[in-house]
């Protein structure tokens, strides 16, 4: 990566000035390299001698181009131009490292855009995990879609990732459920439904036999045998049309069965991080950071979410993750501390536990909100979505905006076939590279060998299957050309940044800024030429090149790539 390349440069640059006692000894600090918003300040950027001004005694002018005099040499063979301004350095990528860049991305293929930051470590990245008490609506959604492709992103960057989902089928919300499908003056979820479900159980060939009697015990098998039901009748169908694959569906009552609650409720007491009161159970959940204790137990014997929360951390623990990620809705902002507060209190670090909130999604039609409430009966659901929209287009939208802001969905937009809604905008790019290719009647560029004089061993060069010259990148200087291959390097750093920050809103926006770089590539320069081959030649390797990361790009957002639109 370029990004990587630059910190280098610098940070050997500055120990060499160091070493001749140009600098003073100093830890060097963090080098930041940006992308700047203007053309004019380079392809990349970076304010490190502002930093180092204090020190060293000069300005940071002085030390900007202390820094590009010292550099100049190694830098020359990646930069065409190194220039300081106000003490930011800036970068300009020369065309022959770009040039370059086309055979390495032509030779990694669907593996362009991987790295080892992860390491095979284990992570566990845990998202939707609605409650089994109705059908996933669009709130699920955003989870559930940015789950998937975070999953992905941190696949591609060497961790090894279980995706997982955790059904919450022994607590009070199944107890809730049982009463709404009574409909009793407890009855909390509404709709059609729960109307369908308390025909189907109240019916004698009913196969769970549950009694419908008021009693809890009854109250809680009734509402079981519902959430069963709505996990495998609605969810389950939902998730698989989502496009998403869980390596494991955790319930709740397994815990329970287990017997790991009673077990870490115990350690807990015997930690003495727990306590009673009022006849309930509390956990001192403020010795770690907590704004507040939080009860474990009530007192009329029921057991909390947290009860059962801290058995599941425990047991995520044992399979040996060295991260757990959460992906929640905005409702469960107020869990944090205590999730966090759990996971030290059994002996585990705050930072072994990432939690990324999803904000609230709204849904507009004809300028209006659809407003939506599960237990009012009143929502949209994700099957009625797709199947309004397409699945594609679902998931691209939902991925556009950064979690923790609110996401407005433009139905119209989503249901627009043309150039104005981004996802068919990108796939058409896609579907203009393989019309290309397919025109040319060229197959993938591949490395074949130049059968030179005996004495010397074989050279293998860059041309295309059914060619015979070698391909000659060098020819590929016109500006769109360099601007499409700066946009396809970006790969690599945004699946880095992403990986990092859990910003998945990077990638749906990276492939927007590729197609739109693709087409005015295309616009500009010709690129089946029969009157310069080797230039045609040149370009079909490009556009080769493109055709490999835009659908690496989509490939992780789960997005197809069309071939004909």
């Amino acid at each position: 990566m370029v990004r990587e390349k630059l910190r280098k440069l610098i940070e050997d640059t500055i120990k060499e000035l160091q070493k001749e006692g140009i600098f003073p000894n100093f830890e060097i600090p963090e080098i930041p390299i940006e992308k700047p918003a203007e053309k004019i300040y380079g392809d990349y950027s970076t304010n490190i001698a502002l930093q180092l001004a204090r020190f060293v005694q000069k300005s940071p002018t002085e030390i900007a181009n202390a820094l590009i005099l010292k550099s100049a040499s190694r830098a020359s063979r990646s930069f065409e131009k190194i220039e300081q301004k106000s003490g930011f350095i800036n970068f300009f990528i020369s065309p022959g490292y770009l040039q370059k860049k086309v055979e390495a991305i032509l030779n990694q293929k669907e593996k362009f855009g991987n790295l080892n930051l992860g390491k095979g470590k284990k992570v566990n990245v845990e998202f939707i995990s609605a409650n089994p008490t109705g059908p996933l609506t669009l709130g699920n959604g955003r989870g559930g879609f940015g789950g998937d492709v975070l999953a992905n992103v941190l696949l591609k960057v060497g961790y090894k990732v279980t995706g997982e989902y955790y059904i919450n089928d022994a607590g009070e919300q199944v107890r809730k459920l049982g009463h709404s499908i009574l409909g009793d003056d407890e009855a909390v979820y509404k709709g059609d439904y729960i109307l369908d479900l308390r025909k189907r159980l109240k019916e004698k060939t009913c196969p769970s036999g549950v009694p419908l009697s008021g009693t809890k015990e009854d109250v809680m098998k009734l509402g079981k045998k519902a959430a069963d039901l709505i996990l495998k009748e609605m969810i389950m169908p939902t998730v698989k049309k989502m496009g998403i694959k869980f390596d494991k569906w955790f319930y709740e009552s397994e815990l329970y069965k287990s017997g790991e609650v009673p077990k870490n409720l115990d350690y807990l007491k015997k930690k003495k991080l727990a306590y009673e009161k009022d006849g309930a159970l509390w956990f001192k959940s403020t010795e770690f950071g907590d704004d507040k204790d939080r009860v474990l137990i009530k007192a009329d014997g029921e057991k909390t979410y947290l009860a059962s929360d801290v058995a599941y951390l425990k047991n995520k623990f044992k399979r040996g993750f060295k991260k757990l990620i959460y992906v929640w809705g905005a409702d469960h902002y107020g869990y944090i501390g205590r999730i966090k507060a759990a996971a030290e209190a059994l002996g585990y670090e705050k930072g072994f536990i990432d939690i990324i909130i999803m904000q609230l999604v709204r849904l507009f039609e004809n300028g209006k909100e659809v407003r939506m409430s599960k237990r009012t009966g009143t929502y949209v659901t994700l099957d009625e979505l797709i199947k309004e929209v397409g699945l594609d287009v679902a998931r691209f939208f939902f991925l556009t905006r950064s979690p923790d802001s609110h996401l407005n969905f433009n139905l119209d937009l989503a249901k627009e076939q043309s150039e104005k809604n981004p996802v068919y905008y990108i796939q058409y790019a896609y579907a203009r590279i393989c019309s290309i290719l397919k025109k040319s009647k060229l197959k993938n560029p591949t490395y074949a060998k130049d059968l030179a004089g005996k004495q010397n061993s074989p050279k293998q060069n860059l041309r295309f299957a059914t060619g015979q010259a070698k391909l000659n990148l060098k020819l590929l200087t016109h500006l769109s050309e360099l601007e499409l291959l700066k946009q396809l390097i970006r790969l690599p750093e945004i699946v880095e940044d992403t990986a990092k920050d859990y910003q998945v809103q990077r990638i749906p926006n990276y492939a927007f800024e590729l197609a739109a770089v693709f087409h005015q590539f295309y616009t500009k320069c010709r690129v089946i030429d029969e009157k310069n081959k080797s230039l045609s030649e040149a370009r079909l390797a490009l556009v080769f090149a493109a055709k490999t990361v835009l659908e690496n790009t989509l490939d992780l957002m789960r997005i197809s790539a069309p071939e004909k639109m």
